[in-house]
């Protein structure tokens, strides 16, 4: 019977589920806490369990039972049949062996990578890099010959469900044309304000801690199902109702960590929020990679870098580091000009709004031409380096500071980077229409109140969980198609002084 099908399939789909979540919990073990002498042991363990679920996803019967199965339209059931046939494609697709060969190799890299990125030795990666870019290549190539998709394309659709280049072209051909006179415009205006004076350090590292467990509260992360580490990159990960973050600190730079835990509390704000009722199913997971990244923009950059929030917080840090209103960089004035300041920079995570999107063009047009094979990835660091002397005028010093600093590519995570501008876009979009919906939202935040906010996003964003399209779901909470407009306006009104934010 079709109804037999579907729960058959529901209860395969749920063991499945439980298995990625102890591949969530061993992931950011490996990152956080595992010994280096562990490597190749977790390499091996992580690649066993990735093998045994891509075996239960391809087991033969599932393709029957799909065919088989039905749900009425319209209905979550409707919708996780789809998701399920959707993530069962993308399996059945790639040989165990490719699997097992792909997983071992992004392990093995991530650990060496941390050793590379500490010296700027790109040299030293390059053998185990190479193997992973082959392995990713492999995938993309075998994905996208079964969903009748260009390779890149077949990447970019594990991370976001139906993005496309076509998508993100015109929008970034944008972007890249307007990025140069946007980041000028924003810098001319800032000359015209008086000099920027940033708190001063030492920070302690104990008291940074405590102030980003004392925000993640505030915001709504619930600390009984997630914790807070220290990793070399900051990420959410973990498990369902085990949700855990990281940040990395400096004692010379409290906003640095600060603004990473309040980025990667909305990723797990989102998992926090997504239907109880379908964990461990396809249709109980997030969205996609740029919805993901909407919830973790709309917090750092929309919210904590507001003059609504930074007057709410400013007490809170002075209090945390000693200081005064009275001390030099302390006043919520001061603290505002620091968050919003403009100036190239080297490092992506710790970019500004502005020209954060140069880092994610470099990296989107590198990659596709390392999955493509237009591009050698010996000659990786000279091209990463000449875009982003085109975008952003400044020549990088060494590799650590360039095609280094992210986990992304040693992790074989090659489609996943176009997603942070594309979430920038909409978390614009989101922010405003809730703004609009309800102004108990904006007056909440003045007041460290963000209990109206994340009532909003539970209701529009999180616990859709993945029963629309990413495009469904920002239609149906904003009114409108997916659009680059709130994004525009609040770059300029933030940073061009139309309006100050």
């Amino acid at each position: 019977m079709p109804q037999s099908a579907y729960q058959d399939l529901t209860s395969h789909f749920a063991r499945i589920g439980r298995i990625r979540n102890a591949l969530g919990i061993l992931g950011w073990d490996k990152d956080v806490m595992m010994p280096s002498g562990a490597a190749d042991s977790r390499a091996d363990s992580i690649a066993t369990l990735s093998v045994l679920c891509h075996d239960m996803l391809t087991d033969p019967r599932i393709g029957d039972l799909l065919d088989r199965a039905e749900a009425p339209a319209g209905t979550w059931e409707a919708a996780n049949l789809h998701e399920m046939r959707r993530t069962w494609l993308h399996a059945a697709s790639v040989p165990a062996e490719l699997v097992e060969a792909s997983s071992r190799a992004a392990s093995r890299c991530e650990v060496a990578w941390r050793t590379a990125r500490r010296d700027g030795d790109f040299a030293a990666l390059l053998p185990l890099l190479s193997d992973v870019l082959d392995r990713t290549r492999e995938l993309a190539i075998v994905k996208g010959a079964a969903l009748g998709l260009a390779p890149y394309d077949a990447l970019l659709d594990q991370y976001d469900p139906g993005t496309r280049r076509t998508d993100i072209d015109p929008v970034f051909a944008e972007l890249r044309r307007d990025l140069p006179g946007l980041i000028a415009e924003a810098q001319a205006h800032q000359a015209t304000l008086p000099p920027i004076v940033s708190p001063a350090g030492p920070f302690p590292v104990a008291r940074q801690e405590a102030l980003g467990r004392q925000i993640m509260t505030a915001l709504g992360f619930d600390m009984a199902r997630g914790r807070l580490d220290v990793s070399i990159h900051p990420f959410c990960g973990g498990a369902e109702d085990d949700v855990r973050i990281t940040t990395r600190y400096d004692d010379a730079d409290f906003l640095s960590a600060l603004m990473g835990v309040v980025h990667e509390t909305g990723h797990a704000l989102y998992e926090q929020g997504l239907p109880t009722e379908w964990h461990t199913l396809p249709v109980g997971q997030a969205r996609g990679m740029s919805l993901h990244e909407s919830q973790s923009l709309l917090m750092e950059m929309q919210i904590a870098r507001s003059r609504p929030f930074i007057d709410w917080i400013a007490p809170a840090l002075r209090e945390t580091f000693g200081a005064t209103e009275a001390d030099a960089g302390w006043s919520a004035d001061a603290l505002y000009r620091t968050v919003t300041q403009v100036k190239p920079g080297f490092i992506r995570v710790d970019a500004d709004e502005i020209t954060y999107p140069a880092h994610i063009l470099v990296r989107y047009e590198l990659e596709a031409a390392l999955i493509d094979g237009t591009l050698a990835l010996r000659d990786l660091p000279e091209a990463f380096n000449a875009g982003i002397h085109d975008l952003l005028g400044l020549t990088v010093p060494n590799d650590r500071l360039g095609c280094l600093q992210d986990i992304h590519w040693p992790s074989g995570a090659c489609g996943y980077f176009p997603t942070y501008t594309l979430g920038a876009i909409l978390a614009a979009q989101l922010r405003q229409a809730a703004f609009d919906s309800d102004p108990a939202i904006p007056q909440g935040i003045a007041h460290g109140d963000f209990a109206p906010l994340l009532a909003w996003l539970r209701t529009h964003v999180h616990t859709q969980a993945s029963r629309l399209s990413t495009a469904g779901i920002v239609a149906a909470a904003t009114g409108t198609p997916p659009s680059t407009d709130a994004y525009r306006t609040h770059l300029r009104e933030r940073y061009c002084g139309a309006t100050p934010q």
